[in-house]
């Protein structure tokens, strides 16, 4: 066994004194400060921030040797340095490389009393910061200890100020770095550090004006001395000077918004000033005016938090932002708790500034880092004043795009804690579809006032303003979709299938939130969305056409409110001829019902599925005065459930306008088809009267030139109306991704309908005129029906006169007396003078009202915006027989005019 004296050679603190023996060349006893330092350094707890540090150390070790010329040292410490690596007998080879840096780097000259460099100790804590979430690391200081105070009097002022003689090492600063680590701060944090300063202030000693002149002061790092008396100074007070120590004692307290012996705040100015009456150089004093800008950020920042913490109405993500708020203010308080050690206990120790303690100077390379970080989170408190939920959490990301990493990194670090309240409600919502959103933060909102079978249209909407700006309007709308269609497929359709992925989704853990916020560089987010969203809107428009048989509605609506069934609308007018002739308010709904099932049951409608013929009803609109069946009757066609969802009782109405408009339509065609059967049925009849013949050449050409418009309107209602926007709709429908794709494409169909029929609100003067040209064609149907009863009782007449005087033949006696012939020439002349008169001048003016209302009809379409109509004026008039009536209306520059803005 080795022997207590063995141990005590071979112990470590005797081969660390042999190091610095063998390394700075002094003998055991002069050695005793190095030895102290080395044993400091290798006791402190540090690690290096980056795995590169031992890398960057020999870099330096290499730099040093080049550029004292030893070059071919910095080759053999290159060597040596790969082997120490290749054999890995050494764990922490970073702090045994810095160690013999910090050693070597003494520039020490062998003198019995060493006096020390100022730059052995200069190095500091580092001006850089990792990023969060962060590494703590603890760097070591070179430290200074203590000698004889030695004044210079050629010097510069930059040495420090020695106030005794001792063997203690100063305690090593702590860099600024953010950890997970969080300093613990009592709540009477502020009371203590003010008790503290006041007990501090008293064993403060202030230098006067005598004793500086008596004695010998060196200068303090940043100061000057002056030897002004007090009544020679102008403005500051500088006949003396506060110690380092003391300044720096009242820049810890500043630093945590406290108030110091010399540096206090000034409310009015919003900011801390130096005491008028201290003495302190005006290049020290915009030092700490530099200095204390860290405790005017810490206020602000902290005042933030206490203001809105307590606030539950400020939401959870704002509460979030305050949390990492004060994660970022415990890294500053361990920042300044290593600095208030390290000043505390300099002051304990009555040690001054030489070299390696902590001065003013020091302490502004310090706080770079801290202050650096203050800053952007004073930035990020200001923009953030005012608001909650998704535009806070905008405002931050705002910041996101910045050129430093440095502050990249510390924004996305707040922002992984916004976000996470955010994307924990998204996640409930778009696999659940439930709406957790107490403080009214989420931009998804919901409205409990609205009942089931308005859901989908109004119960939920979009907060605009509460949508983060990292995410698009496209990814909003289908998360809302997402969620809209679970809780419409479980209250409104009563489908309760669990959403694919839900599972798993809800496993994830909640740091999932920065894929919402880097979706530039990850794409899970989308993915993720995009899955849901196609799953979820899949099994909705399955229900919807299965259970709901949602074609099947629509195409009933097509075939009956919009006479896509030929046959049974024809049979339908056939049977209510005779009612709906009569006035309005004599017809009856019942009567009315019954003929409609009687049309279902003799025409191909019978086939129909059975829910759809439930559905169909009969109609009566409101009555006004003078109205007859025609313009009161309606179809109607009745929904509930989730249909309802598509066929509101918005559109239902819309529904019956255009029903309204083409059963007027039809009925002009059904009119004009009787007039031209009886024009066809009495051209034969009559020919026994050739005065009529005028007249019925009359009919035959407005007849003609009515049923060429009506045939050129229906043709346009049914095919370029109709059948395009009903082709339309269907592929919208098949290829539809979500509801709100059928939703749309259904709005957009009745859309299209309502303005090509000129339904719409730009429309309605061409409406008037065409259904004036309507009422035309039931007054050309009513008096040719009284032309045509007079004209057979004529026939009539006259035929019962010759079969009288057949018969008095055949009895063998005169055919006609004088007077039965007067009589009969009377008759005639009375129905030549009389009907046939009036009936020419009532078609006369029939004709002429008719084309001129066509006429200005055709002059309203060619104005029309939609090019559809305009195409329509030109079939009517194809060989433009209107326009050479009135050319003057067709070519006017107005009209023109109207024509060119339209096509622009």
């Amino acid at each position: 066994m080795a022997s207590q004296g063995d141990y005590a050679v071979t112990s470590p603190s005797a081969i660390l004194q042999k190091l610095c023996c063998k390394i700075t060349g002094l003998p055991d006893d002069a050695v005793l400060p190095y030895y102290q330092l080395s044993l400091r350094i290798i006791s402190s707890k540090f690690a290096p921030a980056i795995e590169t540090d031992e890398f960057q150390v020999s870099e330096k070790i290499k730099r040093q040797l080049a550029r004292k010329g030893r070059e071919k040292d910095a080759a053999i410490f290159s060597e040596l340095h790969r082997k120490l690596k290749a054999q890995g007998v050494l764990h922490n080879r970073w702090a045994v490389l810095h160690l013999l840096m910090t050693l070597s780097d003494t520039g020490i000259k062998r003198q019995p009393a060493p006096s020390f460099d100022s730059s052995i100790f200069n190095k500091g804590l580092p001006a850089y910061a990792t990023s969060t979430p962060f590494h703590p690391t603890i760097r070591a200081n070179n430290l200074t200890l203590s000698g004889s105070t030695i004044l210079s009097g050629g010097s510069s002022g930059i040495s420090s100020i020695n106030s005794g003689l001792t063997n203690s090492t100063t305690p090593v600063a702590q860099s600024f770095i953010p950890g997970n680590a969080v300093v613990s701060v009592q709540n009477n944090r502020h009371e203590d550090k003010i008790n503290q300063r006041q007990t501090v202030g008293t064993k403060s000693q202030t230098i006067t004006n005598k004793n500086f002149e008596s004695a010998v002061v060196p200068r303090t790092l940043g100061t000057v001395v002056s030897t002004k008396t007090p009544a020679s100074r102008d403005k500051e007070n500088t006949s003396f000077e506060i110690p380092e120590n003391e300044l720096l004692k009242d820049l810890m307290f500043a630093f945590q918004g406290i108030e110091g012996q010399w540096i206090k705040f000034n409310s009015a100015k919003d900011g801390y000033r130096i005491e008028y009456q201290a003495g302190i150089p005006k290049a020290v004093r915009q030092l700490i005016s530099k200095l204390t800008e860290c405790g005017w950020l810490y206020n602000k920042i902290k005042s933030y938090i206490t203001s809105w913490s307590s606030d539950k109405a400020f939401g959870l993500v704002g509460q979030s932002f305050c949390a990492a708020l004060h994660q970022e203010l415990a890294e500053y308080y361990r920042f300044i708790t290593v600095m208030e050690a390290q000043v505390q206990h300099e002051f304990d120790q009555g040690i001054g500034h030489v070299n390696g303690g902590l001065t003013l100077r020091r302490l502004a390379v310090w706080t770079f880092d801290p202050l650096v970080r203050l800053k952007v989170l004073a930035a990020l408190v200001d923009v953030c004043k005012g608001k909650k939920g998704g535009a806070l959490a905008s405002a931050i990301y705002s910041y996101m795009q910045h050129g430093d990493p440095y502050v990249r990194s510390l924004i996305r670090h707040t922002l992984t804690m916004v976000f996470q309240p955010i994307y924990a409600t998204l996640v409930r919502w778009i696999y659940d579809g439930e709406l957790e959103d107490t403080y009214h933060e989420f931009f998804v909102a919901s409205d409990p006032t609205v009942n089931n079978d308005k859901l989908w249209n109004d119960k939920y909407s979009l907060r605009k303003t509460m949508i983060p700006t990292c995410l698009s309007i496209e990814q909003a709308r289908r998360i809302l979709l997402t969620g809209k269609s679970i809780n419409f497929l479980r209250q409104v359709c009563e489908d309760r299938t669990a959403t694919t992925g839900r599972e798993a989704a809800m496993d994830l853990d909640i740091s999932q939130a920065e894929t919402m916020f880097t979706q530039d560089v990850n794409s899970a987010f989308q993915q993720m969305i995009d899955t849901v969203y196609k799953e979820t809107s899949r099994n909705l428009l399955d229900v919807f056409h299965s259970k709901y048989k949602f074609l099947d509605h629509l195409k009933a609506m097509r075939r009956y409110l919009l006479l896509g069934q030929g046959d049974f609308i024809r049979h339908l007018m056939d049977l209510l001829e005779e009612d709906l002739a009569k006035p309005a308010s004599n017809l009856y709904l019942h009567n009315l019902t019954g003929i409609l099932e009687m049309a279902i049951r003799a025409t191909n409608a019978q086939y129909d599925d059975s829910d759809t013929l439930k559905r169909l009803d009969v109609r009566l609109l409101e009555v006004s005065p003078g109205d007859t069946g025609w313009d009161v009757f309606s179809l109607d066609y009745h929904v509930d459930g989730p249909i309802k969802t598509v066929f509101t009782p918005e559109s239902m109405i819309l529904y019956l306008r255009v029903f309204n408009f083409l059963w007027r339509a039809k009925r002009m065609e059904y009119i004009l088809a009787m007039i031209w059967k009886n024009q066809i049925s009495y051209a034969k009849s009559l020919k026994s009267i050739p005065e009529l013949n005028k007249i019925l050449h009359q009919c035959h050409i407005l007849g003609a030139e009515m049923v060429h418009f009506i045939q050129q309107v229906q043709y346009y209602i049914n095919f370029e109306v109709l059948e395009c926007s009903w082709d339309e709709l269907l592929t919208k429908v098949h290829g539809a991704e979500d509801l709100d794709h059928i939703i749309a494409a259904h709005q957009v169909f009745q859309d299209t309908v309502i303005s090509r029929c000129l339904l719409d609100e730009k429309s309605r003067a061409i409406l008037t005129q065409l259904r004036t040209i309507f009422d035309l064609i039931i007054q050309f149907q009513t008096a040719q029906h009284q032309f045509y009863e007079s004209a057979e009782l004529e026939v009539a007449f006259r035929d019962k006169f010759e079969k009288m005087k057949e018969k008095h033949t055949e009895e063998g006696d005169w055919a006609v007396t004088e007077v039965e012939v007067v009589e009969e020439q009377k008759r005639k002349e009375e129905f030549l003078n009389t009907v046939i008169p009036s009936t020419w001048a009532q078609l006369t003016v029939l004709s002429q009202s008719y084309q001129d209302m066509v006429q200005q009809f055709l002059v309203m379409l060619t104005c029309h915006p939609d090019v559809n109509l305009r195409f329509l004026s030109f079939r009517l008039d194809f060989n433009e027989n209107y326009k050479a009536r009135a050319p003057e209306q067709f070519n006017s520059p107005l009209m023109y005019q109207r024509t060119k803005k339209v096509t622009k």
